[in-house]
């Protein structure tokens, strides 16, 4: 009897999850996402102001959402290594004195990142994980808001930036050929500095309390 209850037993597990192949150490996963970016901002510290804020200036980052890749591979059954690719563009708004004013345009972020994961679950069924690691945002062809050029900027930088970043999530397998649904949260925490010039003088320094949250959703490929 007992002999035919393990084939029984295997069965039920097979209904329980059909065709679900497992993720073992070598394998690589690739991710597809629609990625919502969603930053602080805010200053925290004013370095040089040249141009006269006005007293109780403070500042927002607006949200976008934007198209991710994710790169996983397993060093172990439970263990992996990820990193993601992919560019967001934000301004940065006044609030409070400034309220509604454009601190800064279009400024595109790279988050370079790579975190360590540790997946939770049998192999081959619903895998939550946790992950941490390193980030390094990288900010490209930022410019100064109209708000700041009116103020006598001409020039706008954003100092890229290592931070680190947590994350946790679910893969839920859909075949058997690899395929399988992805959520991912993921937070960040760095500190940027912004930059406003006036030709070649600084006229306006601010460290900002960036700290995005990054959720993702998609589909994700085994190989």
């Amino acid at each position: 009897m007992k002999t035919k209850a393990l084939p029984l037993v295997a069965l039920a597990a097979s209904l329980a999850f059909p065709g679900q192949a497992p993720a073992k150490e070598g394998d690589v996963r690739f991710k597809l996402l629609a990625t919502y970016v969603a930053p602080d901002g805010k200053i925290t510290d004013v370095k040089t102001d040249l141009i006269g804020l006005p007293a109780g200036t403070q500042s927002k980052a607006d949200d976008n959402v934007t198209p991710t890749v994710a790169i996983e591979y397993f060093v172990a059954d439970n263990v992996s290594l990820e990193t993601i690719a992919g560019v967001t563009q934000h301004d940065v708004n006044g609030r409070g004195a400034l309220d509604g004013a454009t601190l800064v345009s279009d400024a595109k972020i790279v988050p370079a990142t790579l975190t360590i994961k540790y997946h939770f679950g049998q192999d081959g069924g619903v895998r939550p994980y946790v992950g941490a690691g390193p980030s390094y945002f990288i900010f490209i062809d930022e410019k100064p808001g109209a708000t700041t050029q009116t103020l006598g900027a001409t020039r706008q930088k954003m100092g890229d930036k290592f931070g680190a970043a947590i994350q946790a999530g679910i893969d839920i397998p859909v075949n058997d050929k690899g395929l399988a649904l992805a959520l991912d949260a993921k937070r960040y925490f760095l500190r940027p500095t912004a930059t406003w010039y006036a030709g070649t003088t600084e006229v306006l320094k601010t460290r900002h309390k960036l700290d995005p949250w990054v959720i993702s959703a998609g589909v994700s490929f085994r190989f």
